[in-house]
Parts: structure tokens; C-alpha cells; sequence
């Protein structure tokens, strides 16, 4: 189970998707516990920008018939916020850090990547490429020429490796996939939310306050694993995948797709401590017992 990933060795293949686990919540609520026990081989902060954001109005999630649709809008403490806040606390988890970054222009990712690249305490960047530019108003991972001007401008910033997070609302991820790695980036992460919609029963208007939200959970899996298998096929630069994973069954696919690494997202709403049993099942899949490898260790944690 032990698995390289751009240059980290990580001891299972499961990670978490970014903003879809509080590790600064979970500390306080188990404690001490839950760096003996974590979940994942490697950790992904949630989405950090430029200046603080506050994020959508509510209401912000949909539960639908086979997922969630989220319209959170990326709340953050803003790049100072967190180096100040949150980086300290993230430091002390047991896992390589992996800080996901967004910017509305290329300067503004510029300014995150060259700012992180200075801190000991992140391994890697995963660069969040599903908002638009506003200087082009074209999507930054929806077309390949703006993901590789991207990655053109922030690539001499850092040695530290780049994972470019695809968006799936794109007309080939494939294509996009192919231009990140020819721009220098050392590894793709797939699938992002899909664009998505509810309506309130009684007034027929939109239940989400921004209006739209991105769609997770078990309902985009087949969606997931497509993309995949295409963008795998067509790169030879680590894929981490991620849509739906509620099993070791579900990893198992994505890695036999094409993935380097599984994240889970929505699932660890519902059971924070699902990646452990994922991770669990997977072993059991390939052969391995618990007994063999550390990191693999069905487990209960307690409130603090």
C-alpha cells in the first residue's frame, strides 16, 4: 500500500479532497487522538486565496437523491489569515501538507505559489484552476492555452511539486491535462464538482445562495472515472482521483483507471473517519493485511 507521489512516499493511497475535511475542527474535538490516528496519507488544506473571502450566502448545501450539491464559495482567512492561523495548527499533522490555492488572475496565483514555496511546513501545491480569469474571462483549467499560460508564469516560482486540480465543466479535461503537464506541472487532480442546480419546492426559485453549486458524492462516480481513465491515457505525470468514493471497491477503481492516489471527499461528511475504513477495504482487496502495514488500522476516535 505504501505509494510515491511526486517524490513523497505516503504510506496508502488515500488522500482527502480539498475543503471536504476540517483537520483544525477535528483537532479540537478529538485531540491528541487524531494525529495517532489519522485518516489519510497526506493532507490537503482547503482552497486559500489572495484576501479573505467570506464565501456564499446560505443557504449553501443541497442534499440530492446520490450526492450534495455545495455552494460554499471558498470562505477563507485570506493568505496572511492563514499563514498566521491556520499553518501552525496544519504543521502538527503526522502527513505531508499539500496547501490548495486559487487566484483570479495569474498574479494572484503568482503571489500564493511564490509565498508557500518560502514555507518548510507545505510539501507540495495543488492549484485550483475552475475559476475564471478575469483579465480573459475564460475559465483558467477549462482551456488548455489559459492553464498553460498559468503554469508558465508560476512554475520558475518553486521547486515544490504542482498538482493542477482539473474542473470536469471543461470540453476536454483531457486536452487541459496534456498542456499543464507540457507546461511543467508535476501532477493533475480529477474530478472537481460538477456545475448543478436545486430549486426550492415552494417558490420554484433556487434553493442555493449563490444560485448554482458544484455537484459531489456517489452521483458524478461514472463521471469521475471516465475522465480518469482519458486524462491517464494521456499523461505520464501522477493523476490523483477523486468523485464519489464511498468504498475500497470505488478507490480500487479509480487506481485501476489509471490514478496514483484516491481522494475522498463528500463521504467524510457522513463518517469523518471514512478514508480509515476505505483504506481498510482496499487492503483487503489487494491481499494485504492490516497486520502487515501500520497505516492501515480500522479504529474508533473519542471526543476530547
Amino acid at each position: 500500500m505504501r505509494t510515491t507521489f511526486c517524490g513523497l512516499e505516503l504510506e496508502h493511497p488515500v488522500i482527502n479532497g480539498s475543503g471536504t475535511f476540517d483537520a483544525i475542527a477535528a483537532l479540537r474535538t478529538f485531540g491528541d487522538a487524531l494525529l495517532e490516528r489519522f485518516p489519510f496519507a497526506a493532507f490537503v488544506s482547503k482552497t486559500v486565496t489572495v484576501a479573505p473571502r467570506q464565501g456564499n450566502p446560505p443557504p449553501r448545501l443541497w442534499e440530492a437523491p446520490a450526492g450534495l450539491i455545495n455552494s460554499i464559495g471558498l470562505p477563507n482567512k485570506g493568505v496572511a489569515g492563514y499563514l498566521e492561523q491556520d499553518l501552525p495548527v496544519l504543521a502538527r499533522l503526522p502527513v505531508p501538507l499539500i496547501v490548495n490555492v486559487m487566484g483570479f488572475t495569474r498574479e494572484e496565483v503568482a503571489t500564493l505559489v511564490a509565498t508557500f514555496a518560502e514555507r518548510e511546513e507545505v510539501v507540495a501545491l495543488e492549484l485550483n484552476v475552475s475559476c475564471p480569469n478575469v483579465e480573459s474571462g475564460l475559465v483558467m483549467g477549462a482551456d488548455p492555452s489559459e492553464t498553460a499560460a498559468l503554469l508558465d508564469r508560476v512554475r520558475p516560482l518553486t521547486g515544490k511539486p504542482l498538482i493542477v486540480k482539473l474542473t470536469p465543466n471543461a470540453a476536454d479535461p483531457g486536452a487541459v491535462a496534456l498542456a499543464a503537464q507540457e507546461a511543467g506541472a508535476d501532477a493533475v487532480s480529477l474530478i472537481n464538482t460538477l456545475k448543478g442546480m436545486a430549486l426550492a419546492p415552494d417558490s420554484g426559485e433556487p434553493w442555493l445562495g449563490g444560485g448554482t453549486g458544484g455537484v459531489s458524492g456517489p452521483a458524478v462516480r461514472p463521471i469521475a472515472l471516465a475522465q480518469v481513465a482519458d486524462v491517464a491515457e494521456r499523461v505520464t505525470i501522477p493523476v490523483v482521483g477523486m468523485g464519489g468514493v464511498q468504498s475500497g471497491r470505488d478507490a480500487d477503481a479509480l487506481l485501476r483507471a489509471g490514478a496514483t492516489l484516491v481522494a475522498v471527499g463528500t463521504e467524510s461528511f457522513r463518517d469523518p473517519l471514512a478514508a480509515a475504513r476505505i483504506t481498510s477495504e482496499l487492503a483487503d482487496l489487494r491481499g494485504i493485511s492490516p497486520a502487515k502495514d501500520g497505516a492501515i488500522r480500522k479504529t474508533r476516535l473519542r471526543v476530547a
